[in-house]
């Protein structure tokens, strides 16, 4: 795409204009690091503009600190305050579950997932936010605890101008295929592989 200009102009009757600001359903996927990352590094963006952000997290114990989270929730407050940027919301929709799966049966975590699912096909209905991140929300799908046509057909039909940016690998293809935006991060080298482990200020 040179200088901004699309390979193809789609013949769907809209202006330019319009077709620019129609609402983004991304996906971020794949093996390598960066997923989440990346997607926190567009809701800075919609914050900065004005946006009301909300982030839930699928698969992190509420335990769990992220940096991330700690500079969104002072970003809210800057917002709450004094007016400056957007709104911002974080929610961990998790029982606890982590890669350890010490915490809880798989039917409690699914049973949370469907729960936290159902919340954000409300709020979408809603129109409560202006950009979501759901963070690690393709394992819930790949895993069966939330259904794929469902949370597909809920994005598709979303009203309004929301945002919607979903992380986590093995995207369902279905997911993959409704996206306007898909990225796939590809692991070339990691620290882990050579036996480091995670690092405060890298991995969290």
């Amino acid at each position: 795409m040179p200088q901004g200009t699309p390979l193809q102009v789609p013949d769907d009757g809209l202006s330019t204009r319009a077709r620019r600001n129609r609402p983004v359903l991304a996906v971020h996927t794949g093996d390598g690091k960066g997923k989440s990352t990346a997607a926190f590094g567009m809701a800075l963006r919609a914050w900065n503009v004005g946006l009301s952000v909300a982030v839930f997290q699928f698969v992190k114990s509420a335990k769990w600190k992220v940096g991330e989270e700690a500079a969104f929730t002072r970003l809210g407050r800057l917002h709450d305050e004094h007016g400056v940027g957007g709104p911002v919301e974080w929610h961990k929709m998790g029982a606890g579950w982590s890669w350890s799966r010490k915490s809880g049966s798989e039917d409690d975590h699914a049973a949370v997932a469907a729960e936290g699912w159902a919340e954000i096909s409300r709020r979408l209905t809603e129109q409560r936010h202006d950009f979501y991140v759901l963070d690690e929300f393709t394992y819930p799908l790949k895993w069966g605890w939330v259904d794929v046509d469902e949370v597909v057909g809920a994005l598709l039909a979303r009203p309004g101008h929301q945002h919607v940016v979903i992380t986590g690998r093995a995207a369902p293809a279905r997911l993959i295929e409704v996206a306007d935006l898909v990225t796939e991060m590809v692991k070339v080298k990691h620290p882990m592989d050579a036996g480091r482990k995670g690092q405060r200020g890298i991995e969290w």
